[in-house]
């Protein structure tokens, strides 16, 4: 009987283990658009590769579209990473008083989940970021932008998606981040006419950090769920007594 033939199968070339290292780096967001690649000299050292593999590997995700080469100025991740809105659509939303609370509720489950994972995967050097980033709140609202304060917040809640070392939680918090900013400085703005509740949304917040640097991603979903919940309740409210008094102005 004859023999079946073997297949030959070809040695993965290095270029690719190296292409494929790069690549998961974007993923879990090691590699940050934006950011700049190492030196040639630095990267080949640190993969323990030779130039040459390193070179035609970055040419490959250039080809793919992941990063962007500056003559002389080095190789950047690219930041159209982060484009999955386009414009016109981000404005139409922006401007929607319902898309705006629709957001509100998208924003419970995707902190919820990224809570929960935070809690139970993060790392000590994860959690001593989520602190640096919620101590930063603190420093951002001295400078009473609520614009500002807004940034300070998200890059608050980027944290906790970090932490949760889920590559679809972090990328998709990244890519909305300008819209996902603007419907946190809208809520400043309008809660901004209640001032009593901010104290409440600090301790709510704290809780929030508390049940994550402490592993608890069952007691993190929940302080997640209340204190959006409460935003949501309050804004709400003030979104009622606003069109209540327009009704009441038109009469007049």
């Amino acid at each position: 009987m004859p023999q079946p033939l073997k297949q030959q199968l070809k040695p993965q070339k290095l270029s690719d283990i190296i292409l494929v290292q790069l690549e998961n780096m974007i993923i879990e967001g090691s590699l940050q658009p934006g950011e700049k690649l190492l030196p040639e000299r630095e990267l080949a050292k640190q993969f323990e590769v030779s130039r040459p593999s390193l070179r035609e590997a970055i040419q490959k995700l250039e080809a793919k579209g992941l990063v962007t080469r500056k003559q002389g100025g080095g190789t950047f991740v690219s930041k159209a990473l982060m484009k999955s809105f386009t414009d016109p659509l981000f404005d139409l939303m922006a401007n929607s008083q319902e898309s705006q609370f629709d957001l509100l509720e998208f924003r419970h489950g995707m902190e919820g989940m990224a809570s929960y994972y935070a809690a139970m995967r993060g790392t000590s050097a994860d959690f001593e970021h989520i602190q640096a980033k919620h101590d930063l709140i603190g420093s951002s609202q001295l400078e009473d932008n609520f614009h500002i304060e807004a940034q300070a917040v998200y890059e608050f809640y980027l944290a906790i998606c970090a932490a949760s070392h889920n590559a679809m939680i972090l990328h998709t918090a990244r890519s909305m981040s300008a819209l996902l900013i603007d419907n946190i400085e809208q809520n400043l703005t309008v809660l901004a006419k209640r001032p009593d509740i901010f104290s409440k949304i600090t301790d709510y917040r704290k809780n929030l950090l508390d049940a994550i640097t402490s592993g608890q991603p069952k007691k993190a979903w929940g302080a997640s769920h209340r204190h959006l919940a409460f935003i949501e309740e309050v804004l709400l409210k003030l979104t009622q007594e606003n069109s209540r008094m327009e009704r009441s102005m038109r009469r007049m």
